[in-house]
């Protein structure tokens, strides 16, 4: 284990421990980073090292979580044959998800780059226990889709992690929940809510494929925001 994974996973919160700085330049760097994270689509072959990918992981435990519950649940998953249904299950959503479309908009959702699963060499699904004994039920009596949101925090915080080690992460969402829960046999009642592929990216973007491809731009940020 390298110095710095090694200092990861000793770190503890200690409350006597002063709040650091972040000066101009980190917050022009976390800015930086922030416009460099690209959900990925193609990856180079080379592999992620294990003790990478271990650490990654353990930085998404420092996303916030309602109740201090940590629902996330993640699955590395390798086996072939498991790759290959959710491949599989993937065909079958995108076909119907194009039929949906009609005419130019069609055309240019088949052309579209939806996912890295023949090319990731990481691929990692991510599940949500909904209802774990930690946290003794904090935050989520009256909103109990708060643990889902945690785990799409974690997600994000794995998905800014990757990128300081020049990792690439692409979401793949086009698949049928219930099939991949039966593909990866994982603990009843866990929730799927990400299909994860991790890599080294083979382009690298300031901008959104989806952008660059002419399918929807970002919006002004005013759109978002309301003062009441």
């Amino acid at each position: 284990m390298s110095d710095e994974a090694g200092d990861l996973f000793r770190f503890r919160e200690s409350p006597s421990t002063p709040p650091p700085e972040f000066d101009a330049a980190f917050r022009r760097h976390f800015l930086e980073l922030l416009v460099w994270r690209r959900d990925v689509r193609r990856f180079r072959p080379e592999p992620v090292a294990d003790e990478l990918v271990r650490e990654l992981i353990a930085m998404a435990r420092f996303a916030p979580s309602v109740g201090l519950s940590e629902p996330w649940r993640f699955v590395r998953v390798d086996a072939p044959a498991r790759r290959k249904a959710v491949r599989e299950n993937f065909v079958a959503c995108n076909a119907e998800a194009l039929s949906s479309y009609s005419g130019d908009r069609a055309e240019q959702y088949a052309h579209l780059k939806l996912e890295g699963l023949d090319t990731a060499p990481v691929h990692l699904a991510v599940f949500v226990d909904p209802d774990p004994e930690q946290g003794h039920g904090l935050g989520r009596r009256t909103m109990p889709e708060t643990v889902a949101y945690s785990a799409a925090m974690a997600i994000y915080t794995l998905w800014l992690a990757a990128r300081t080690h020049r990792v690439g992460v692409g979401w793949v969402s086009i698949l049928n929940p219930k099939d991949v829960v039966t593909a990866l046999d994982v603990p009843a009642g866990w929730r799927f809510i990400a299909y994860l592929c991790v890599g080294y990216p083979e382009e690298e973007s300031p901008s959104p494929a989806l952008s660059r491809a002419g399918w929807e731009q970002r919006s002004d940020p005013s759109q978002f925001y309301l003062e009441r």
